[in-house]
């Protein structure tokens, strides 16, 4: 199964994983919320990529670790950059961690049928930059903080 094209008529916003099965992304964010730039994988979705375009991060892995799910909302602060020949690009970000107790776990968002077709839940394997639709980001949106 492919992955339905991104358009930016349908785009509510990039969605950019985090593995926190490979790095501490808890210890990380707890030392220093602000995330300034994720690697994204080239394509056309980051010919898509534009600053002030929203941004939510997600952290993934075991689920029995850490409550993993929506830990943060920001914005696109630029355009990716490339990266070494081959390797992943940079996209530039002006986005904060939120504080544990505000985090939107996975569980809640899958409970959710108005996110059961987000591709985070379809493909989670999938590189960076995944997204959420208007209608999807709208829905997260609703469970998120002020």
């Amino acid at each position: 199964m492919t992955s339905p094209r991104v358009t930016l008529d349908d785009l509510g916003a990039w969605l950019i994983k985090g593995n926190a099965e490979k790095v501490d992304l808890a210890a990380r964010f707890a030392a220093d919320p602000r995330v300034t730039g994720w690697c994204v994988r080239p394509g056309y979705r980051v010919r898509l990529m534009r600053a002030g375009q929203p941004v939510v991060f997600w952290a993934s892995g075991s689920r029995g670790r850490a409550p993993y799910g929506v830990w943060g909302v920001g914005r696109v602060a630029g355009v990716p950059r490339p990266g070494e020949p081959g390797g992943p690009w940079t996209l530039p970000l002006d986005l904060t961690v939120l504080d544990e107790p505000f985090r939107v776990r996975r569980a809640v968002l899958r409970a959710d049928l108005r996110l059961a077709g987000a591709e985070v839940f379809r493909q989670p394997q999938a590189s960076n930059p995944s997204y959420l639709t208007v209608a999807q980001f709208a829905a997260v949106r609703e469970y998120l903080p002020g």
